[in-house]
């Protein structure tokens, strides 16, 4: 039995070049990076009138920029902080001033 054991961890997966795939994970993650888009006056004062309109337990879709690249998140909105300019959905804190489109609407609820 100990035999089949020892015969069968030469056949185990080996990685001779330890730490190349997530090297190449952090390359590509670096390339795919974007600068941050710039709003004009009108697009600021859309996102700010829809987030007046927002209201906690509603659902909003998000696109906003984090670490260079821009991510969408839709679910309900779960607190609004005016104070300190953010919002939480799905458990995730959103910066007023990360924010490129916001829309308001019935959606899935979560």
């Amino acid at each position: 039995m100990k035999e089949k054991i020892n015969r069968a961890a030469q056949f185990m997966p080996f990685d001779a070049l330890k730490g190349l795939q997530q090297a190449l994970r952090e390359r590509e993650e670096k390339m795919s990076r974007v600068s941050k888009k710039e709003l004009t006056e009108e697009q600021n004062e859309q996102i700010s009138c829809k987030l007046n309109l927002l209201c906690k337990g509603d659902y909003a879709e998000v696109i906003y920029y984090l670490k260079g690249h821009y991510l969408s998140l839709g679910g309900r909105v779960t607190e609004i902080n005016a104070p300190y300019k953010y919002l939480v959905i799905l458990n995730r804190k959103i910066p007023f001033s990360e924010i490129y489109k916001i829309s308001l609407g019935e959606g899935k609820t979560d």
